[in-house]
């Protein structure tokens, strides 16, 4: 998917939108890093829908940044409204990317009072395991949102895993700092609530 790219400063301001969370990359064309997060925050946005987030090359668009002191790109600029809340720098994996969109919609959610608040799960898998095609169907049926981190791609996740369970085996899901080993779906459905 591509990404909407804007002109200007101004451009940017018309697509804020009171109530809403949105996005801005700022990034520099053909620069590794900045190259790397534009593609996993479009990546992300494959699987994540009715995330408001526009893109700007700062080798073309040069009144931005400098309206938020921001000196490095990539750069993604979270705003609340109107209002500059955050800058996430560097390139992050898309599952990163990922897990903030989709926390980002189930809060508006959550704000419109569509849902009761969620616990955070990530779930730590790999493609080729069963089990834990399992554990994400299960929980997609019954509306529990979570990120899905495959630790066959991502080392670093696959080390965070380990030293916090002390197991290399998938699935493990946590849920709200909470370790489960395996598919246990009765201990998962009484920390998540599902009946």
């Amino acid at each position: 998917m591509e990404l909407k790219n804007i002109g200007s400063h101004e451009e940017m301001l018309s697509f804020l939108e009171e109530g809403r969370k949105s996005y801005v990359l700022l990034y520099k064309k053909g620069t590794e890093a900045s190259d790397c997060s534009y593609q996993n925050i479009a990546l992300a946005l494959e699987t994540v829908k009715d995330i408001r987030l526009v893109a700007a090359d700062v080798t073309q668009v040069r009144d931005i940044h400098g309206n938020y002191s921001i000196t490095s790109a990539p750069a993604l600029m979270v705003f609340e409204g109107k209002q500059f809340v955050k800058t996430i720098k560097g390139c992050n994996e898309n599952n990163f990317y990922k897990g903030l969109f989709e926390e980002a919609l189930f809060s508006a959610k959550v704000a419109d009072g569509e849902a009761k608040p969620q616990k955070r799960v990530t779930v730590y898998s790999t493609p080729s395991c069963s089990w834990c095609n399992t554990l994400k169907t299960h929980l997609k049926q019954n509306g529990v949102r979570f990120t899905d981190v495959d630790v066959s791609k991502d080392q670093k996740a696959a080390e965070t895993m380990v030293a916090r369970s002390g197991q290399q085996g998938v699935p493990q899901t946590d849920i709200n700092g909470e370790i489960i080993v395996g598919f246990d779906k009765q201990r998962i459905n009484t920390l998540l609530g599902i009946q």
